[in-house]
């Protein structure tokens, strides 16, 4: 990641609106609870091809038009709930009615044919063919950076609603990025660094 991308990645801990570019990146849809081992399984089959677009290219005799050596980029997540939680929805979501979209940034030179070509040499995982490549724009955004148990993002999220309003500016839906800058393996729940972002018009 160079200077110019870090106000994506390395937000303030207060409510700021920003412009969110379009970027490429690689996607995995999923369904269920966080805590099931389907949602790890995706992380992981994302990775496994994260990784390979980082270090294949290395190899070829003809690298990509515009081809750097990178860092692999943080994970990403697009959360909703299921349509029948919608129906239903009193003010409490259960875990296992989330939608989401996992994903990993890519850099410019990675286009479809180059992420084909580097899946189908690398596709053991049978999850790898519900991976796409896809581009997409987030426009006007509030984003904050949050501190401390995903359990807590509510009180982020309060504050994100409040400075929206105050900004004279509309959430579009209760659909949101989450941006994971910590490995939860490692780092305690209380020190756990994500990045909220929510769409606004």
């Amino acid at each position: 990641m160079n200077g110019e991308e870090k106000y994506l990645y390395i937000p303030k801990t207060q409510p700021e609106v920003i412009e969110a570019p379009k970027l490429n990146y690689i996607t995995i849809h999923g369904e269920g609870s966080p805590a099931e081992e389907a949602f790890t399984s995706r992380i992981g089959a994302l990775y496994s091809l994260a990784y390979a677009i980082k270090m294949l290219p290395k190899k070829m005799d003809e690298k990509p038009s515009g081809y750097f050596d990178f860092t692999v980029y943080p994970l990403e997540g697009v959360w909703d709930i299921n349509n029948k939680a919608k129906e239903s929805y009193s003010g409490e979501i259960k875990k296992e009615d989330f939608v989401y979209k996992l994903m990993i940034r890519q850099p410019d030179f990675v286009k479809l044919p180059l992420f084909k070509e580097i899946l189908n040499y690398v596709k053991k995982n049978p999850l790898l063919n519900q991976v796409n490549f896809e581009t997409i724009s987030e426009e006007k955004c509030v984003q904050m950076l949050h501190l401390g148990r995903f359990e807590d993002e509510p009180i982020s999220f309060e504050k994100m609603e409040a400075f929206t309003k105050d900004q004279g500016l509309n959430r579009l839906s209760k659909v949101h990025k989450e941006i994971s800058l910590s490995d939860t393996r490692k780092v305690v729940p209380e020190k756990l660094k994500t990045v909220l972002r929510f769409r606004v018009g």
